[in-house]
């Protein structure tokens, strides 16, 4: 009969104790990929056409070239 006196006594507990648990390594999982979307975001911006500029063939044949 102990064991089951101990078992309810202490499973409000044990079950924040998980969720917490739970809580944390969700909150690690996003911040790391946070953290990964944020290095993609910057490098995607630099990528970025400008709008206003039409897209000539010279850009598709040589898109190194820096135009001005």
């Amino acid at each position: 009969m102990g064991i089951h006196y101990d078992y309810k006594s202490t499973k409000g507990t044990k079950l924040m104790e998980k969720q917490a648990k739970r809580e944390k390594k969700l909150a690690e999982k996003k911040a790391k990929r946070e953290a990964k979307a944020g290095v993609k975001k910057v490098e995607e911006s630099e990528k970025a056409l400008d709008v206003s500029k039409p897209i000539t063939l010279d850009f598709l044949t040589n898109p190194e070239k820096n135009e001005k």
